[in-house]
């Protein structure tokens, strides 16, 4: 059983019977303490998606962390600055209409969300690396350009066939 606590109580308690069914386990809440009931990889992976709910994500890409490639990850703003304008970083990130966020998802094919001064990401095992880089070199300062460009060059590459696939024979 694990307890969390979390702000965004009405939207949770809204998905509860879909997140009962869909990752076996029990919720319950008092106020904004939720209780997790059931076995203990069950109870983590609910754990995960219930931060990224609280964090705004919606849910069905919060769900996606049940699927075994797929992590999710918090980076917080203030680890990787000494600024005081976590605002003008904020929307460094987010950029002109939401226009940089929606490049750095098209360009490592993870989600991103941003709530305070924490973006949180869900992606694919090996795309979320770049993801993380990517939003810590912007809150560094890095143009957004020179971030595209990194991530353009480091792409991973597609692995190919290992030849333990049975070739098709034409008769």
């Amino acid at each position: 059983m694990k307890r969390i606590l979390l702000d965004k109580v009405a939207r949770i308690v809204k998905a509860k019977n879909k997140l009962e069914s869909e990752l076996n386990i029990k919720i319950s809440n008092r106020g904004k303490e939720f209780t997790i009931d059931g076995e203990a990889e069950e109870e983590y992976i609910a754990e995960k998606v219930l931060d990224a709910l609280n964090l705004g994500f919606p849910l069905s890409i919060a769900l996606l962390i049940k699927q075994e490639d797929y992590l999710f990850e918090i980076i917080s703003i203030k680890d990787h600055t000494k600024r005081h304008d976590l605002e003008r970083i904020r929307a460094r990130i987010i950029g002109t209409k939401g226009g940089t966020l929606a490049t750095l998802s098209q360009l490592t094919k993870c989600f991103f969300e941003i709530k305070d001064n924490e973006v949180g990401i869900i992606g694919d095992a090996e795309y979320i690396e770049n993801a993380q880089e990517a939003i810590i070199s912007l809150i560094r300062g890095a143009k957004q350009a020179n971030v595209y460009a990194g991530l353009e060059k480091n792409q991973p590459k597609p692995i190919g066939d290992l030849g333990l696939r049975e070739k098709k024979v034409k008769l």
